[in-house]
């Protein structure tokens, strides 16, 4: 029987946070990824943790308190879900954690210099100091494993191929009236078209690209074995321990041993088959996880008496979703986080053709709102021809892209008014346009009592710190008049397998199962299905992720049964 120390079900950043931190302990680690390709959600997010207290804080004089981050997490999850052991430990690790793995050069993290917490008027909230971006990175380092690496969608992507980050965003917004985002745009676009020469993609990787791509290239140089298109089928027991899987490779069935431990980390049940029974029913959802996230280590540790979480305030952590339906049948689907909902001159209206959400509030929120009411769920996304010029809205690119075959496609609408914008779109032209008058009124002086968009300082940090008087409002005004349709959707599920502190699983009469641990989004979520900033889902991943090694590092290896 082959064997390890450690082996690793998933290739996200949970995963990779274990493996590299059980790897730079000494340990030998094997991670199977049942994909062609590894990297999992994490390596289409956006890569921001939320942690408190880092070194980077502290050398900014952001340096946070452990008891305010508690408040503000109290005060977000709410008493009745609110695991006082889980999150101190997250609050009192997360420190710890990145900078070890930012010391052995697994991740490298910069402070976002804006970026409040999602409820930023909440006890204990702060505008800067808990999230934090990833630096970019260098594709190249990963050699021949760069091509196994997920690649973000099309959609994700600039020129078929390039990425950037949310600080090249605005550059590219700004270039036509800045010299300095001039010269940021051209030397990306140089860097990229000599990429193209000899890549099938741009190697200066941003976001959750280059946190895993920075992961794995640490791991794989001290001896991680990775290994890709294999479907793990079961976890072995011996003596009421997990001691290893097996798996089915090539058509074979193959056991495996773990001497330390078996980390569940392949991304939660989002993609598979259960998950409709665990989300409030709407027309049409979609999920930014990729089709492997399905439910199979939740099974797994399941089949092992693992305990799992019961239901959440949300079993997900939502996102509104546009779909692109290509020619071929196939789709795209484009998650609205960040780029479009909070800026000037961008509304939504829901099939009553009415405002319904403050559209400046997180995606998890908006998507929450969504699913209030059933003519919430799907709705639109509508702005003016200033706006697309200059955000874009959704797939569609601001100037000077061209986006009419986003219109011959069907995803993006086109009118030369609000009445036949509403007609396209199956609307009520009078409620549609009485809707946007009114907004309109308000707009104009930068307010919006209505729904408060652009009311507190995370609306405004979503929005253009250029337009004044408020960065989020201005009225929608000149032809043509765009919409997208925007769906539910979610970038992952919160409810998952209970563990300790330490990511141990914990069986159905509340003992740790020896040998077994859940991470990511495999772990029943400490947030509980609140969103309270960004990053609140990475932050967990890599911290518990650490600790699941430390544990295991701490743990006696089993050596019963062991072959070679």
């Amino acid at each position: 029987m082959k064997s390890w120390d450690v082996i690793v079900i998933g290739s996200g950043a949970a995963g990779f946070a274990a493996a590299v931190t059980a790897c730079c302990k000494g340990l030998s680690v094997l991670m199977l990824e049942k994909a062609p390709h590894f990297g999992g959600t994490s390596a289409i997010s956006g890569g921001a943790v939320w942690i408190n207290d880092t070194n980077q804080a502290r050398a900014a004089g952001k340096s946070g308190a452990p008891d305010e981050m508690k408040t503000y997490l109290r005060t977000i999850i709410g008493e009745a879900n609110y695991r006082p052991e889980m999150v101190d430990a997250f609050v009192n690790a997360g420190r710890e954690a990145l900078a070890f793995l930012e010391q052995e050069g697994a991740v490298k993290y910069s402070l976002r210099p804006l970026s409040p917490d999602y409820y930023p008027d909440e006890p204990g909230a702060v505008d800067v100091g808990r999230a934090l971006e990833v630096v970019e990175y260098d594709g190249r380092e990963l050699g021949e494993h760069f091509t196994a690496l997920r690649s973000p969608p099309p959609g994700m992507l600039l020129f078929g191929g390039m990425m950037v980050n949310r600080v090249d965003i605005q550059h590219f917004l700004d270039m036509r009236r800045s010299w300095r985002s001039f010269r940021h745009c051209t030397k990306l676009l140089l860097r990229y078209g000599r990429d193209r020469l000899r890549h099938h993609r741009g190697t200066r990787l941003a976001m959750g690209n280059a946190l895993i791509a920075r992961m794995a290239a640490l791991a794989l140089r001290k001896g991680l074995t990775l290994e890709l298109n294999v479907t793990v089928k079961s976890l072995i027991e011996q003596n009421g321990r997990v001691t290893g899987v097996e798996i089915a490779r090539d058509g074979k069935s193959l056991a495996l041993h773990a001497r330390r431990g078996v980390v569940l980390a392949a991304g939660g049940f989002a993609a598979g088959r259960i998950a409709p029974q665990f989300r409030p029913a709407t027309q049409q959802h979609y999920t930014m996880s990729p089709a492997t996230n399905d439910g199979a280590a939740f099974q797994l540790g399941l089949g092992v008496d693992a305990r799992q979480g019961a239901d959440l305030p949300s079993n997900f952590f939502w996102a509104p979703v546009s779909v692109l339906r290509r020619p071929d049948g196939s789709e795209e689907r484009f998650p609205h986080l960040v780029t479009d909902r909070a800026k000037p001159g961008v509304i939504a209206v829901n099939q009553r053709g009415v405002r319904f959400v403050n559209e400046s509030n997180s995606y998890h929120h908006f998507a929450s709102a969504m699913q209030q009411q059933p003519e919430n769920a799907p709705c639109y996304l509508l702005c003016d021809a200033q706006a697309m010029k200059r955000y874009g809205l959704g797939l569609a690119r601001p100037a000077p892209v061209n986006n009419d075959a986003l219109v011959s496609a069907g995803y993006l609408h086109q009118a030369q008014s609000l009445g036949e914008l509403a007609q396209q779109l199956g609307l009520d032209p009078q409620q549609l346009e009485h809707t946007v008058a009114r907004y309109n009124r308000d707009a104009a002086n930068g307010s919006d009592p209505q729904f408060h968009k652009g009311g507190n300082s995370y609306n405004r940090a979503m929005g253009d710190a250029a337009h004044s008087p408020n960065p989020c409002n201005a009225p929608l005004l000149s032809a043509p008049f765009y919409a997208i349709k925007l769906f539910t959707g979610d970038l992952g599920t919160s409810r998952g397998l209970v563990t300790t502190a330490d990511a141990q699983v914990i069986n159905q009469q509340g003992q740790p199962i020896d040998g077994l641990y859940a991470v990511g989004n495999d772990m029943d979520s400490m947030m509980a299905g609140t969103y309270p900033g960004p990053g609140i889902t990475l932050g967990p991943a890599l911290t518990f992720g650490y600790l699941a090694a430390l544990h295991m590092t701490q743990t006696s290896p089993y050596t019963s049964g062991e072959t070679s």
